[in-house]
């Protein structure tokens, strides 16, 4: 059973080109599986049966939440439909199990009042202000993840046409444009505080900590939090906030979902048009708030 995991780890980390997040992510849900099947006496992936895989959800109901659930059955699907690929297996047991039905959330974001509270809250007059500001605005008018943030390269960014490259989830690569806001505070990072941070040393990475190390995940966090409390945002903010921001305030000026999609990078979509709910969700709030017959 061992080596059927690793070969299909490999087949994620090598051929489907996932993140390491990814990959681990599927190595603890699947962990989580083939315990199951063990304390249940099953020894071999080609005696699983429909019943063994609904005992195990079930067996996680009281544990972890709906979407959890959903996401390891997602997990335990493309693992059965490997091995059926592979020819491990004769047949896919998992094939008509269905996942638990999930409420999707709408995600949180922050008004243009807001939001213009955040991007203004980093101190201009030092280079990690600088360095603040720059990343609060590409974040805001790229809808880059955090952690593409973090693994863009100086030579990802064109300032000539104002575009910027990134690989995303599954190493799929997309062109963003900047905007001419985040252009200017990327110009100035560059010019102001990249080469103060970098010191003797050489990066090819565009954000770095001090001593020209590349910035990580962690120290956007930690930064995106101080300055949400700083300009005093009572919502819960992360940095996955100003991609929902991004999209919403694309969509609420005329966007159409399918540049949307492509600048956000998703594969499908249906995960894009979560975005427009908010539309709908924001819509009756101002209708019932002005309409004289709402009430």
């Amino acid at each position: 059973m061992q080596v059927y995991l690793e070969t299909f780890i490999d087949y994620l980390r090598v051929e489907k080109g996932l993140s390491k997040n990814s990959v681990y992510s599927y190595e603890e849900d699947l962990k989580k599986y083939v315990n199951y099947l063990k304390h249940a006496g099953i020894d071999d992936f080609r005696k699983v049966t429909r019943k063994d895989i609904t005992d195990f959800l079930f067996s996680l109901r009281n544990r972890i939440s709906a979407v959890s659930i959903s996401r390891i059955l997602s997990t335990v699907k493309n693992f059965h439909k490997f091995l059926l690929r592979e020819k491990i297996s004769s047949s896919d047991p998992s094939d008509l199990i269905e996942a638990p039905r999930v409420d999707k959330k709408i995600p949180s974001f922050l008004d243009f009042e807001e939001i213009n509270r955040l991007l203004k809250a980093p101190n201009l007059k030092n280079i990690y202000g600088i360095r603040s500001r720059a990343i609060l605005e590409l974040m805001y008018a790229t809808g880059l993840r955090v952690s593409e943030i973090s693994g863009l390269k100086l030579g990802d960014v064109n300032l000539e046409i104002g575009f910027i490259k990134c690989k995303g989830k599954g190493s799929k690569e997309r062109i963003v444009p900047l905007g001419k806001v985040a252009e200017k505070f990327l110009k100035k990072y560059i010019s102001e505080s990249r080469q103060k941070l970098l010191g003797k040393k050489s990066s090819q990475f565009l954000f770095l900590a001090q001593g020209g190390r590349r910035l990580s995940r962690q120290s956007v966090w930690k930064m995106i939090k101080e300055m949400v409390r700083k300009c005093n945002i009572k919502k819960k903010v992360s940095p996955h906030t100003l991609r929902h921001c991004f999209a919403t305030h694309l969509l609420e000026r005329g966007a159409d979902l399918r540049s949307v999609q492509e600048m956000l990078g998703h594969s499908s979509i249906t995960t894009t048009q979560v975005y427009t709910h908010i539309n709908k969700s924001r819509l009756k709030k101002i209708h019932l708030q002005f309409h004289p017959r709402a009430k």
